[in-house]
């Protein structure tokens, strides 16, 4: 089993690390800047983007499930409506998004908190990058398709070269041709286009079979389509969730001050690394309890459950142990200005125990999707979400930024005591007889 998992877990684990690595590398550039505002429009336009890009990485999630079960049943028709319905939605979803740019713009900055300066500075990046949409959009959906057919390789050739394309460029337009925040964004645009001619030419080498069960009155077909957005609907809903506490966090992160924004920022990336990490065994989860669940086999899912969860609480321990002993020094690889270093050391503590307090979430988020337990884990990050905003509004007050990342820890924390509660109730429990 262990062997399984990794075979998985490992490629993922490339894959994902690559996108907080390119978040790194954007803090690093605006981090080098002469002023902390550049650091925290960076931030402040990827919040948007966590609406756009987060706001659909429902696709992603609910397609690799259904199409984990559908490779269990050995079913082509199936496979395949799944990556055409997914596509389907992947590119309306683009357009819509780039013909409704300026309304999003002006919505979201009526909403965050931040100076003009900076919301100025993240409007650019947010006029380019969004170009990017329909592209990274689409991405998801062939990526959890590929996911879900058990090859998590294309997956990380994938990802890689695009962030490696990304990095390279960015590095580029900011450093060579000194274009800022734009320069980010462009490098954005330029590695997703790269990235979906890949995925087709590899699509193309190994799956150009299922092109052959294409039938577009079939991909508009209510009860599968109907399906397919029963469970979609249920992971977007958890996935608002999340966006909502992250995008308050970096809100009210935005409201404190610039440098609080820029100290909180480069402190999250720490976040954003360990979680990347955990979702490659997260990912391992939804392929293999997909699969498992899919051929209805109970003792094979209970085992990989077991394994899953000595992997994710052993690694949690590693990265506490990393960000205690070298967290300091971790800071200045996003920063040069004594004053957001300071200030990001004095909450560093609360990031040390986020690994111990955000683990289980991870690695039941993966299970619950590969068994399309779609609902419970919606009701679980719908109640973890009303534990974050009443316990920081309780603290507020007397605590400021420290209840910040009180709430934040204990957020994590709850998602993964709930699912551990509810997951006797799995969908693949009750139908198995």
């Amino acid at each position: 089993m262990n062997k399984n998992i990794l075979k998985l877990a490992l490629p993922n684990i490339l894959t994902n690390l690559t996108v907080p690595l390119l978040g790194m590398v954007d803090m690093h550039l605006m981090g080098y800047q002469d002023s902390s505002i550049f650091m925290g429009a960076v931030a402040l336009g990827g919040v948007v983007f966590n609406f756009v890009y987060w706001g659909f990485a429902f696709l992603r999630m609910s397609i690799s499930g259904l199409a984990a079960q559908a490779y269990g049943r050995n079913s082509n028709q199936e496979m395949a409506m799944m990556l055409f319905r997914g596509m389907f939605l992947a590119i309306s979803a683009g357009v819509i998004l780039l013909l409704l740019q300026k309304g999003i713009i002006t919505a979201s900055f009526t909403i965050l908190e931040g100076s003009s300066q900076v919301k100025e500075l993240a409007s650019n990046y947010f006029y380019v990058r969004i170009w990017a949409a329909p592209l990274a959009i689409s991405l998801m959906v062939i990526n959890g398709w590929f996911l879900g057919m058990q090859n998590a390789i294309y997956p990380m050739i994938i990802s890689i070269t695009i962030n490696i394309i990304n990095i390279l460029s960015s590095f580029f337009f900011v450093k060579v041709l000194d274009m800022k925040v734009e320069g980010v964004a462009l490098g954005s645009v330029i590695a997703n286009i790269a990235g979906i001619i890949l995925a087709i030419v590899l699509f193309l080498k190994k799956y150009h079979y299922i092109l052959k069960e294409f039938n577009f009155k079939e991909v508009l077909d209510k009860v599968g389509l109907f399906r397919f957005l029963d469970v979609s609907g249920d992971i977007f809903l958890r996935t608002l969730c999340i966006i909502i506490v992250f995008t308050f966090f970096t809100s009210k992160s935005a409201g404190a001050s610039d440098t609080i924004l820029a100290a909180n920022s480069a402190l999250l990336q720490f976040l954003f690394l360990f979680s990347y990490f955990l979702d490659g065994f997260a990912y391992a989860a939804e392929a293999l309890v997909g699969k498992f669940a899919g051929a209805k086999n109970i003792p094979q899912i209970k085992r990989t459950v077991k394994y899953l969860f000595g992997w994710g609480s052993g690694f949690a321990v590693v990265f506490m142990i990393i960000y205690g002993t070298l967290g300091d020094q971790l800071i200045l690889l996003f920063t040069n200005q004594s004053e957001v270093i300071d200030t990001a050391k004095q909450f560093l503590p609360w990031l040390i125990i986020l690994p111990l307090t955000g683990f289980s979430s991870f690695i039941w988020d993966g299970i619950f999707i590969g068994t399309t337990s779609s609902r419970l884990m919606r009701n679980t990050m719908l109640l973890a979400t009303c534990v974050f905003f009443i316990l920081y509004y309780s603290l507020k007050t007397t605590y400021n930024n420290h209840a910040l990342w009180l709430a934040m820890n204990v957020f994590m924390l709850s998602r993964g005591v709930l699912q551990t509660f509810f997951y006797k109730h799995l969908k693949v429990f009750k139908n198995r007889n």
